[in-house]
């Protein structure tokens, strides 16, 4: 056989095999975007195995805080482990039974364990004093005086705009 013929032969071969992979190619970028343009399946929120689970979380949580002395319980420094992986359990529970977090359910919940382990934390009512005379005349003074130099020197500057050109 002539190599000139033999050269065309293989280029032939060549542009079928590059013609069936471009086709290849073509049809699953085509079936790619029919699946980007389908909506994906939705979870539905299962309200009932939202709150069973939520349970599990605070019977896990009341089970964390009978190793804290309930004198501590007001202080966030002792639990704030045992706390923490409540709220985690809470989240990663509610997302798995297709929740959003939080909601409603879960922050009435989280709610009723606070009652239960925090109703006695509530500190005294805290009295709001105005800070004395002296301190208020001088942060009321400061931005006046700020505000009036500004005032001066942009007034200055415009007067002077030959001397900067």
């Amino acid at each position: 056989m002539d190599t000139n013929a033999l050269r065309v032969l293989k280029l032939f071969a060549v542009g079928i095999l590059v013609n069936s992979v471009v086709t290849n190619g073509l049809s699953a970028t085509e079936s790619l975007e029919t699946a980007f343009t389908q909506r994906p399946r939705e979870m539905v929120c299962n309200e009932t195995i939202l709150l069973l689970e939520m349970e599990g979380c605070g019977d896990h949580f009341k089970t964390d805080m009978a190793s804290v002395d309930p004198r501590h319980w007001c202080n966030l420094t002792h639990f704030i482990k045992e706390y923490n992986s409540f709220s985690d359990c809470t989240e990663r529970n509610a997302m798995d039974v297709g929740c959003f977090w939080p909601n409603p359910l879960v922050e009435s919940y989280i709610i009723r364990i606070h009652k239960q382990f925090f109703s006695n934390c509530t500190l005294e009512r805290v009295v709001l004093v105005d800070p004395p005379e002296d301190t208020l005349t001088i942060l009321i003074l400061i931005p006046v005086l700020l505000t009036l130099a500004m005032i001066a020197l942009v007034v200055w500057c415009s007067k002077r705009s030959d001397t900067f050109s």
